[in-house]
């Protein structure tokens, strides 16, 4: 609060002042009181009113600060009512008790809120868990059947596997903290299990696999590591071009460690590629392509800044999609963990 503010907000306070000094100063000349005297008089009373003016500007900043001071310092903003200190006047304490209970309901909420998100999470990861079983058998019922048949089954069920795995993860991605260990990670071995998994999807489509230097090692959670490293490969299969190539190499850059996953598939347009990382946005290539639910490549992103990875993305139509994902520093890691 500024001097001004204080001021123009007690504007039509003073103004009433002034209608009862001028209407008091003409009662006192007309009663014969002295110019010398009546000027002392307004003189003190003008002094005396901006000194308690003065004097309460000060303490309403000082109340103001020490109030910003307590909501700077809260994590959660929502208990600002329940952690400030209870006003002095009647009217200002009316106003406080109607604020909490305000906030009390508003904490409540909150609270029932994330028992429910917390409860449809643990639902959604018992459910990952439940379906995976009767995948696996389906997945063994079509060794039974004739090449053919168990080849699309395969694939349709490795869809389907790949659909509930991003379930997972979403919901997962709400609560990191709880999910995620990061440890020193070789990227090679994360590299060669996430071509595993997609081993069959890879092998149907015609997509040939490079690996290059793969061999510095980082901080990061292998687990989530893999897993974005599974929906770069599934994008770019599924956005391949003739004689797919992916290839996944690693760089050093300075203290840093960068992993690319490049393809030669039909890339994405220019004025898309600011958005690609939004929730739900599929693009012109999702959309005539048909299997693109947008999820993919946000989930990624997500994950990649709760790892503190820096995911960037270089694609030129026509010519292929180049992901980068720059690691923190082992150095910082190594030092944070001793």
């Amino acid at each position: 609060m500024t001097l001004s503010e204080f001021i123009w907000d007690r504007l039509a306070h003073l103004s009433i002042l002034g209608v009862f000094a001028a209407a008091a100063a003409v009662f006192l000349l007309v009663t014969g009181t002295q110019w010398g005297i009546l000027v002392i008089l307004l003189l003190f009373g003008g002094f005396l009113l901006l000194t308690v003016l003065f004097h309460d500007f000060l303490k309403c900043r000082s109340h103001i600060r020490e109030l910003e001071s307590v909501l700077k310092g809260l994590d959660q903003k929502y208990l600002f009512t329940e952690c400030i200190p209870k006003p002095g006047s009647a009217y200002e304490q009316a106003l406080f008790e109607m604020l909490r209970r305000a906030g009390r309901d508003m904490i409540e909420r909150v609270s029932d809120a994330r028992t429910a998100t917390r409860e449809y999470k643990e639902y959604i990861e018992s459910w990952v868990h439940e379906i995976k079983t009767p995948i696996t058998a389906a997945r063994l019922i079509c060794r039974n059947t004739d090449r053919e048949t168990g080849r699309k089954l395969t694939a349709e069920l490795a869809q389907i596997d790949n659909h509930v795995e991003r379930a997972l993860y979403y919901a997962r991605a709400e609560s990191p903290e709880q999910d995620f260990l990061v440890r020193r990670t070789a990227l090679d071995t994360i590299a060669a299990e996430s071509i595993e998994r997609h081993r069959s999807l890879l092998i149907q489509n015609g997509v040939c696999i490079r690996t290059e230097n793969l061999e510095p090692v980082v901080y990061t959670d292998g687990k989530w590591l893999c897993f974005i490293l599974g929906q770069l490969l599934q994008n770019a299969v599924r956005y391949r071009n003739e004689h797919p190539l992916i290839t996944l190499s690693a760089r050093r850059a300075g203290s840093q460690v960068q992993l690319t996953v490049s393809d030669n598939g039909i890339g994405i347009p220019a004025h898309e590629l600011s958005r690609i990382f939004d929730r739900g946005f599929t693009g012109t290539n999702g959309r005539l392509r048909g299997s693109s639910t947008g999820m993919g490549l946000y989930l990624c992103k997500k994950l990649a800044d709760h790892l503190e990875i820096q995911m960037t993305v270089q694609s030129s139509e026509g010519q292929g999609t180049a992901v980068t994902l720059t690691f923190p520093a082992v150095t910082d890691h190594e030092h944070n963990a001793g």
